[in-house]
């Protein structure tokens, strides 16, 4: 009966934030065709069947959320893990830096980055505003921002589709005979910490990692993380393509929502890097958008992502033979799966001998 109870709760709080993603979404179009029209980008229309085929994936989704959960495969309660008070408090400041955006937009300006950043310290692609993210993730406005204006985007979705890496990844690692040992768990790009939450709950006695490029998104991830019980994970500034820890020093890898960002240079890099530091029965998990070669019915989507936000790198990403680079830096065993508009990799680096 409890379970049954805590199921219509997720399913409704589910449905809520779906509604609200829709709303903002559809009302923050209509207030830009008023006021700024020149700044809006001409979009593909979304077909009727591509838009049931979206939420039949949806559903799928959150229904294999809810079972993981009642699986044990990560607690119930992480399922209702989101910060509501403060998203709350946050969500005027969404609508007042959307005129920001707008502006941006319009001088199709994608480097507008605060001045006290010192440039040298960051890849060139990094320096961008992704999303037309303002300061884009070199600030501390822009990282209490991003968990929900990602939610919103993917209409409250997106902590369900970062949870798919912890199946493959606990299934992996029990069978590589690591899950049991001393272990020791690397995010690369870290971001706010959303996904290191979710490895904390699935992975309770792991030493945890977190590693990205910007010091105001670690300070964030700080604030969050503090207030789980146990061992505050390690975090470091970092990049991905040069990771600052030793060889075979980690027994997983996870990596969530950078590959599409990266030009394919780097994409292949940080694949390499994880490659290095895992050890030999190792596990990585990738998790990132959907591509045309296991999405295709989602082609007009992924292409009005790429004419709305600014994604520089998305089009050669969703074309992008990730199977082939793991293969290529010494990955086996790679094993990849779509849930809704996010696709999963499992790869293992071979044992010796």
């Amino acid at each position: 009966m409890a379970a049954s109870v805590t199921k219509i709760a997720y399913q409704t709080m589910q449905q809520g934030k779906s509604l609200l993603g829709i709303a903002h979404k559809q009302v923050s179009t209509q207030l830009m065709d008023l006021v700024a029209p020149k700044a809006n980008a001409e979009t593909i229309p979304i077909r009727a069947e591509t838009l049931q085929a979206l939420r039949t994936s949806m559903d799928y989704l959150l229904e294999r959320d809810w079972l993981e959960a009642e699986q044990g495969l990560y607690p119930t309660s992480q399922l209702f893990d989101a910060p509501w008070l403060d998203w709350m408090l946050r969500y005027p400041l969404v609508w007042l830096d959307l005129p920001n955006i707008w502006n941006r937009r319009l001088r199709r300006d994608v480097r507008d980055l605060p001045n006290n950043v010192d440039i040298s310290n960051f890849p060139d692609y990094y320096l961008q505003n992704f999303h037309h993210q303002t300061d884009g993730y070199l600030s501390d406005r822009s990282a209490e921002l991003y968990d929900l204006q990602v939610e919103l985007l993917f209409n409250g979705t997106a902590d369900a589709m970062r949870r798919r890496i912890l199946k493959p990844l606990k299934e992996r690692l029990s069978r590589a005979n690591l899950a049991s040992g001393a272990l020791r768990i690397l995010d690369v790009a870290s971001g706010t910490g959303r996904t290191l939450r979710q490895l904390r709950g699935a992975f309770s006695s792991a030493q945890l990692v977190g590693l990205d490029l910007s010091n105001a998104y670690l300070r964030q991830a700080n604030r969050w993380l503090s207030q789980l019980p146990g061992e505050l994970p390690q975090l470091v500034q970092g990049n991905g393509e040069a990771l600052p820890f030793q060889n075979e020093s980690m027994q997983a890898v996870s990596c969530v929502f950078l590959l599409h960002e990266l030009p394919a240079e780097a994409r292949e890099a940080v694949l390499a890097e994880a490659f290095r530091v895992l050890v030999p029965g190792g596990v990585l998990v990738l998790a990132d958008s959907v591509q045309l070669a296991d999405s295709p019915q989602f082609q007009p989507v992924m292409e009005n992502f790429r004419r709305v936000f600014h994604e520089p790198y998305y089009r050669d990403y969703i074309g992008d033979q990730i199977e082939t680079r793991l293969s290529r830096v010494g990955f086996t065993e790679i094993k990849g799966e779509t849930w809704f508009m996010t696709r999963i990799w499992c790869a293992s680096k071979p044992e010796i001998g």
